[in-house]
Formats: C-alpha cells, sequence, structure tokens
C-alpha cells in the first residue's frame, strides 16, 4: 500500500513538472516570435515621435521608430500610416519593441526599378532621382526651391540653361565675358538700349544728347 501511494505521488510530481515545462517553453516560444515580427503602422503621434503597430491580431503600444541619426546631427522622416516596418521587441516584450522603416508592400511598392539608382517619391508627386547609368540628377513634381547661404553660392559647369517666364536678379551684377541679346527689348532705366534715339546731335565731333 505504502508502494503504491509512493507511486502515485511520484506520477503526479512528474505531471506537475511536465505541466509546468510546458508552460515555460510556452512562453519562452511566444517570446521568442515576438523578438522580430512585420507590421504596419496604424497611428503616428508626431509631437511625441511616437507610432503604434499592428501586427496579425495585436497592436502595440506608442513605441518609438528608429531613424538614421538622433544625436549632434540629426534626421526627420516620420513613418506614414499603412507603412510596413520591422518591429524589434527587446526580450520578446511588444511594449519595448522598436519599429525599424520600412518594407515594401503592395500598397506601397517601390518608386523605380533601377538597377542602381536612388530615388525619393513623396506624397505630393515630388520626386527626387539620381540616375548613374545617365550621371543625371532629376528633381521633379516640386513647387519651388529656396536655399540661404550666408557667403557664398558656386555653379560651375560647362554650360548653364535657365527658361523661365520671369528671371528676377535683386543684386548688383558683374559680367566677366560677352552678352548677347534677342528676342526682344534690351531696357536699362527705362530706356530701351538697343532702340533709343539721342537728340542735339550735330555733325562733326560734337557729342550728341543723352538718351530718350
Amino acid at each position: 500500500m505504502a508502494n503504491s501511494t509512493i507511486s502515485t505521488a511520484s506520477i503526479d510530481s512528474e505531471k506537475i513538472y511536465l505541466v509546468y515545462m510546458n508552460t515555460q517553453l510556452t512562453e519562452l516560444m511566444r517570446l521568442i516570435t515576438n523578438l522580430i515580427r512585420t507590421g504596419t503602422i496604424s497611428a503616428v503621434d508626431k509631437e511625441n515621435w511616437l507610432c503604434r503597430v499592428k501586427t496579425g491580431d495585436l497592436e502595440t503600444n506608442w513605441i518609438n521608430w528608429l531613424t538614421l541619426r538622433a544625436g549632434n546631427s540629426r534626421t526627420w522622416w516620420k513613418p506614414s500610416v499603412g507603412e510596413q516596418v520591422l518591429l524589434l521587441s527587446l526580450g520578446g516584450h511588444l511594449d519595448t519593441a522598436f519599429a525599424l522603416p520600412a518594407i515594401y508592400s503592395d500598397a506601397c511598392p517601390p518608386p523605380s526599378d533601377s538597377e542602381e539608382g536612388c530615388v525619393t517619391l513623396f506624397p505630393d508627386g515630388a520626386r527626387f532621382e539620381y540616375e548613374p547609368e545617365t550621371g543625371q540628377l532629376a528633381i521633379s513634381g516640386i513647387k519651388s526651391i529656396r536655399i540661404d547661404a550666408a557667403d557664398s553660392i558656386d555653379l560651375n559647369t560647362e554650360k548653364l540653361s535657365i527658361n523661365a517666364s520671369q528671371t528676377h536678379i535683386s543684386s548688383e551684377m558683374v559680367i566677366t565675358g560677352s552678352v548677347k541679346q534677342s528676342g526682344g527689348a534690351m531696357s536699362s532705366n527705362g530706356v530701351v538700349v538697343d532702340s533709343h534715339k539721342h537728340g542735339g546731335v550735330k555733325a562733326g565731333s560734337d557729342t550728341s544728347g543723352g538718351p530718350q
């Protein structure tokens, strides 16, 4: 009878141990699974630099997204809702996760299939592209460009072409080299340079009057 009691107790202990180990293994597998997951941005708090990510049936709390630089030099490019990201969870806990942008998806496919090019496409249609095959840097779809330089701006090239309805220059100008003008009148201080008249014209060595 005593041996039967010891045997039953031993079996019960083994069952308890197996249940415990199974529970621990299940929790360990859950943590391992959560270490790295994919998900999509479900909300963004740009004031506090936080986002929420939906992954499967789960959604994270407000977590940080990773950026290129965040020290003396800093970059800012917030993720957008619907953007696919990688979740990196410390210890497998989603409340300690970081969102690492980004992964292409059917909703947000690549903006190019260039072999070596670099392309950035913005929501308003603006496009920045450098294509090594042609050596061209192309910027399109933007409304304006503003450059503020305290000292100087140097443009060094073989040929500079400007195609615009109007060109305004508000400064003193020094031109070294010849100037050719065609296709319209050239005016200086209200006087059309290429068609004005001079008064007080006399024969001989006298000087004419000023332009009219």
